[in-house]
Parts: structure tokens; sequence; C-alpha cells
């Protein structure tokens, strides 16, 4: 982070965007959004009726079941992250790593916020004991932790954790009396749903989980920000609501009207979006597998990606390839990678992670291609794999990493 200050670049104005799916718009969202451009008459804060009534069937068909009064959408996830932020108070728990937009909004606030370890096999979900050891430690020092904030399918690091930690982790939570935010933009993008269960901690507690989403994840492109709320059943999930209404009130936070009806239009899952989505997953978990692949065989510690368009490593064993180009940290591995690769390669450090550990995340997006057209060639693809910029962008991968691999072992001990 230091490296940015000179150049005039915030922490929180520099931070890594979240992982798009760099395809084309699909054509059916084009036609409903132009069609929309004409209305003049602003969407109400939390979302017109036509809207929620989407929001509420999109939740519904995934074991969720809403009504109008518990939902609310806002002009992306960060928004309504904000809003519950001030609306729960006291200080704010998140995984280590996390993704990289969810502490910069509980400083804004004023609001300190305390990194939980994750157990080695999963991200996004605590570790049960050491989420009761950060509590108690927080308390003894004066803090008042109330807000958990988690995800299932996690950014940065592309896992799902088991059902079993959420579990534990989820009792941690409500015997310490924390409310929880689960981030569930990355659910529906699971490489292989057949095999991979994905539990929304909602279902286990109804009553104290408020569930977000931002539709980028699936839905919408990123330049089309909206992103929905679903709240706990209750008298205390309503009044959280209205606060959370009340601080986007303030802020002017609304859906613009011609988002709001294309969003309205995704959430109802007709087939042109939901064939989209699944022929996107599709290729983001192929090109993911590669790369994942090409990390494995240089050294890296990645854990396989799961979900979303994004993979996680740890180049610790590539440490004397590294120190031999003046690498020490994450942040200088960003500067490396970034560089050498011709894509955002942001180190963990952006992600709560420990800036001595050279951890990066890599998106699987500039993989695709430099153009929209070649993006949208590998949509339409039998295997991507095989197009020339995919081999171009994977062996431009594989050589840096390569070249790593080759001076970690030449600076090895002899045995």
């Amino acid at each position: 982070m230091r490296r940015t200050d000179p150049q005039g670049h915030g922490p929180v104005r520099f931070g890594p965007a979240v992982p798009e799916d760099g395809l084309p718009v699909l054509p059916e969202l084009a036609a409903v959004i132009a069609a929309a451009a004409t209305r003049a008459e602003a969407e109400p804060v939390g979302g017109g009726a036509a809207l929620l009534d989407a929001a509420c069937g999109h939740a519904e068909r995934r074991g969720l079941p809403a009504t109008a009064d518990r939902v609310a959408v806002a002009p992306g996830a960060p928004a309504l992250l904000v809003a519950l932020t001030a609306a729960v108070g006291g200080d704010v728990l998140v995984p280590k790593p996390c993704a990289a937009w969810w502490v910069p909004y509980a400083h804004l606030l004023g609001r300190p916020a305390y990194h939980v370890p994750t157990p080695a096999e999963s991200g996004g979900v605590p570790d049960p004991y050491a989420l009761l050891e950060t509590v108690r430690r927080v308390r003894e020092e004066g803090g008042d932790p109330r807000l958990l904030v988690l995800s299932v399918a996690d950014d940065p690091t592309a896992t799902v954790a088991p059902p079993e930690l959420l579990h534990a982790t989820l009792e941690a939570a409500v015997g310490e009396g924390l409310h929880l935010v689960s981030d569930e933009t990355w659910r529906d993008t699971l490489h292989a749903p057949r095999d991979t269960v994905v539990l929304s901690p909602a279902e286990m507690l109804s009553d104290r989980v408020t569930v977000v989403s931002d539709l980028a994840g699936t839905l919408l492109p990123p330049g089309w920000p909206a992103a929905v709320a679903r709240f706990p059943a209750g008298g205390s999930g309503a009044a959280l609501r209205a606060r959370v209404l009340d601080v986007l009130t303030a802020l002017d936070a609304s859906v613009a009207a011609p988002v709001a009806v294309a969003a309205g239009y995704a959430l109802s899952e007709p087939e042109p979006v939901t064939a989209r989505a699944a022929a996107a997953t599709r290729l983001h978990a192929r090109v993911a597998a590669a790369a994942h692949a090409a990390l494995v065989d240089a050294g890296a510690l990645v854990l396989p990606p799961q979900a979303g368009r994004h993979l996680y490593a740890d180049l610790t064993s590539l440490g004397p390839g590294l120190a031999a180009r003046g690498v020490g940290d994450a942040q200088e591995l960003e500067d490396f990678l970034s560089t050498r690769l011709g894509m955002p390669a942001p180190g963990g450090h952006r992600f709560g992670d420990d800036l001595e550990a050279p951890r990066v995340r890599l998106s699987t997006a500039p993989l695709l291609g430099d153009t929209p057209g070649e993006r949208a060639e590998c949509l339409d693809a039998p295997d991507p794999l095989v197009l020339p910029q995919v081999r171009r962008a994977l062996h431009r991968l594989t050589s840096v990493l390569d070249d790593l691999r080759d001076d970690a072992r030449r600076w090895e001990t002899p045995r």
C-alpha cells in the first residue's frame, strides 16, 4: 500500500476490483435496459414493487423464503454493507483473508474491523475457536464486536466452506450475540455444482442473518450496479431493514431506473439469463482449473477453485526466485506479477492477509483475451483452452512461474 501514496492513490481507490466475467453484455439484457432508457421516474430507495417481487422469487428459488417487506435493493453490495454496518453498530469481524471491499466501509464509518483466521481447507468463514478468542480479546480491550461478515462461496480464495465448519462458526457467533452478514454474491458460480454443497447461513439461522448478493456475480454487468439484501424474519429483521433504508435514503442510494428494470428481468431468471450464467461459469471454471494446474506444477500452494472467477495462491515455495528479482513482500509481488503477466495481480495484503506473505489473487477474465470479440469467442468454443488467446495467456503465466521455480531450485541447499 505504501507504494501507492506518491502516486496519489488511497487504499480504497487503488483497491482491486471484484472479479468480472469479462464478457459482452447479454443481448436480451441490453434490449431490456434500452427499452427502459426513456423511463423518467426514479426508482424508490430500497426498490419498487416489481423489483422487490423479482428479488423475492430469486431468493425463494434458493430455499430462502422472502416477502417484499424483508428485502431491499441498492446500487451495489458496498452501499448495502455501509448501511448494514451503520445500522448494526459496534465493531466488525471479518475472515482473514476477506473480500477487499469489506473493511474500508467499516473504517469509513469509524468502526474497528478485526480479521479472524480461517481454517487451512477453505476461506470465507472464520475458524470457530479463533472467532471466540478474537471476540474475547476485543471485549477485554474495551471493544464492542457486533457484526460478523462472511462468505460461504468466497472471494478471494474461490473456495466453498463445508457445512460442518459453517455450523460450528454460526454456533459460536450466536453464543456471542453477533449479527451475521452473509455475502452470497458467488453462490451461483459453483464450478462443480453436483459435487459441491453450498449452504446459506440464513438456512440455519433465520433470525440472525442478513444475506447480501451483488448481481454482478452472475446476473448483471459490473457497470450496472445492483444488489439485494434479504433481512431476518421477525421484528428484529424489520427494525434492521428500516434502519438500513434510513441510511440508504440519507445517501440517496437508489438503483438507476433503467438498471432497476434490467435487474428485475435478470432476477426473474428467464432462459437467456440462466443459459449465459451457466455458460460463463463453465468457461471460467475451465480456465481456472488450467491456471490452478500451472500454479501447482510450479510449486505454489493454492486450493482448488470451487466458485467464482479467481484463484488465491501462496508463492512461498518460490521465495528464492522472487528474492532474486527484488520481491520481498505482497506489494512487491503484486507489482512484479502485474507487470510480467500484463494483468492485475493484487497481493494478499489487499484482502487483509499479512504483507510479508507472498500471496496473490489472480482473476480468470484477463486470461480470455484482450478484446470483447476474443472473450465472446471463448464463451462459444467447445474447448476454450485451445484458442490462441487463451493459450498465449496461460503460456505467459506458466513461463513466469517456471522461471521463478527454476531460480528457486538453483538456490536450494544441496542435500
